[in-house]
């Protein structure tokens, strides 16, 4: 019978294997400290699991694999198609590099497959609401930064981790633009719009300093400790205003704006392209899903106003 942990243990015969091949991952492909973090996580719950029926991970079996899938699921640690098959591409990434490097002769995922994942729409607000939100912080030294922080993130689209990584030399006030390094350290232009400007120029002037207080911080956004905002507190920052001007949490997520930014400039006729552009898409297939959300919101539209809707 096999048996999960939901934490892996501090140390393993794998671990130093996992370090090289994420280590491995950084050095070709640039990837983000998040998606190393979710790489590293897969593998060390497999390799406990594994340890636990006395197999390393050079030595696992495509059986091996999927009974460990199957556990997730029984433990509730995968709850769904898109969570099993990040664990999935996160086997193959690491079976395939050890092929490469000559530590096992088959790859035991070759066979693995996927499950085909529910078609699903990024939640978007309205544009009254967006406004409500943008509305909800008060003019302290916190409201200040917060909402030049939800201008920006909704004039821009930038991803969370974008925006509270973006520092005071990627900010061009006089031109409107930020240049924003995004996944794979890919570097992109992306304008902003004079609300958002006016926004983050009194958030500069009037309350960054004085959250400082004296420290100095590369980050444009800093805390009252005057250290750089973490997605954690961006997060809570996003879920208190909701609450307080009344939209429902389910409709909230860390990307909340981004995907908001993306539909209603789709609403009011922006091109695909520019959309994907300003994302910062590698595929544009990435940026279509917002069309089907523009698509459900005029279909909205029309049930409510049409007289034979």
């Amino acid at each position: 019978m096999t048996t999960l942990k939901k934490k892996p243990l501090s140390s393993h015969p794998d671990q130093a294997l996992i370090d090289q091949f994420t280590s491995g991952l950084w050095l070709a492909d640039g990837l983000s400290n998040n998606t190393l973090a979710a790489y590293g996580r897969d593998l060390q719950l497999l390799a406990v699991d594994l340890h636990a029926k006395g197999v390393v991970l050079l030595k696992a079996q495509q059986a091996d694999i999927e009974a460990h899938l199957a556990a997730s699921f029984r433990a509730g640690l995968v709850k769904k198609s898109s969570s099993s098959n990040r664990k999935i591409a996160s086997f193959r990434r690491f079976y395939a590099w050890a092929q490469q490097s000559n530590l096992i002769a088959h790859d035991p995922c070759l066979n693995i497959l996927r499950g085909k994942p529910a078609a699903r729409l990024p939640k978007s607000l309205s544009e009254s609401q967006i406004e409500s939100l943008l509305n909800a912080p008060d003019e302290s030294l916190l409201g200040l930064r917060n909402r030049a922080m939800i201008e920006l993130m909704y004039a821009s689209g930038l991803r969370v981790s974008e925006l509270i990584g973006m520092r005071m030399l990627d900010v061009s006030l006089n031109d409107g633009v930020l240049r924003i390094t995004g996944k794979g350290d890919k570097t992109r232009l992306v304008p902003f719009g004079q609300e958002a400007n006016e926004r983050l120029n009194i958030y500069l002037k009037q309350a960054r300093a004085a959250l400082l207080k004296g420290k100095t911080c590369d980050e444009v956004f800093v805390t009252a400790r005057g250290s750089a905002m973490t997605r954690q507190m961006f997060w809570h920052v996003i879920k208190r205003y909701a609450s307080q001007v009344g939209i429902p949490l389910v409709l909230i997520s860390p990307h909340t704006l981004r995907h908001a930014f993306a539909t209603h400039l789709l609403n009011h006729g922006a091109d695909l392209r520019v959309v994907q552009l300003l994302l910062g898409h590698v595929d544009i297939s990435t940026t279509q899903i917002y069309t089907h959300v523009a698509r459900e919101r005029l279909k909205k539209i029309h049930t409510e106003h049409h007289p034979r809707g």
